[in-house]
């Protein structure tokens, strides 16, 4: 589905990835990990469209993506893909529903289909009656399962998340991801997470490890390992 080859990246005279073949397959649960400074936030931004390689090639189902003009490649990405960060993002002034209703909007959706699919997501998550609470009202867990909501909106090919729990204590990180293989089994859902939490690492379907800007590893995760999430 979707393929990475041949990406190269540099800031000035640091060679931030070097070489990387990456394909990801519908319906998987990815993990990218490495220490600090490997270049995992850098290759998921590339991956998601948010930066571009200095050479290399990156496609979705057979179209290169990288070499689209800007705003076709905008709206490619408000389509095709959703993104879940670390600090979910959300802007403050907007309700929970108002929230994940923004990139439907963005997309031309009518605002009452925008509310309409942004009030399923919500209830599918359990979050219905957070619909109408603005940010500051939202525990951290529910504000995390908010901006995966919002990623959702626009039923994207995939889900990219850069330390999606990284913010969160243990019982709201385990309830997260417990969340994305609740997706991937509901909606096949595509999901490709940069993280340095074991704990998700060892039971997504495969670990890609980067160290210095070059793949070191991907495997695999074993079938049996994968049972601990149910």
């Amino acid at each position: 589905m979707i393929k990475l080859e041949g990406i190269n990246k540099s800031f000035g005279s640091l060679m931030v990835l070097r070489g990387i073949d990456i394909e990801i397959n519908k319906g998987e649960i990815v993990s990218i990990v490495g220490p600090s400074g490997a270049g995992k936030t850098t290759l998921l931004q590339i991956m998601g469209t948010l930066d571009e390689p200095d050479s290399g090639i990156v496609s979705y189902d057979g179209v290169v993506v990288n070499k689209m003009k800007e705003k076709r490649l905008s709206a490619f990405r408000n389509k095709n893909i959703g993104f879940v960060f670390q600090f979910h993002q959300l802007l403050p002034e907007f309700t929970a529903i108002e929230n994940v209703m923004i990139p439907a909007l963005i997309a031309g959706s009518s605002t009452s289909d925008a509310s309409h699919r942004a009030m399923e997501i919500l209830d599918m998550m359990g979050l219905k009656d957070r619909a109408t609470h603005k940010p500051n009202e939202l525990s951290g867990g529910e504000k995390q399962r908010i901006a995966v909501a919002r990623a959702l909106i626009n039923h994207p090919e995939i889900v990219l998340a850069d330390e999606p729990s990284g913010s969160l204590d243990t019982q709201n990180k385990k309830e997260l991801h417990q969340l994305f293989f609740d997706l991937r089994e509901r909606l096949g859902q595509t999901f490709v997470i940069v993280t340095h939490d074991e704990s998700l690492s060892a039971i997504t379907d495969r670990t890609i490890h980067l160290i210095d800007g070059m793949i070191q590893k991907d495997n695999v995760v074993k079938e049996s390992e994968t049972d601990i999430v149910g």
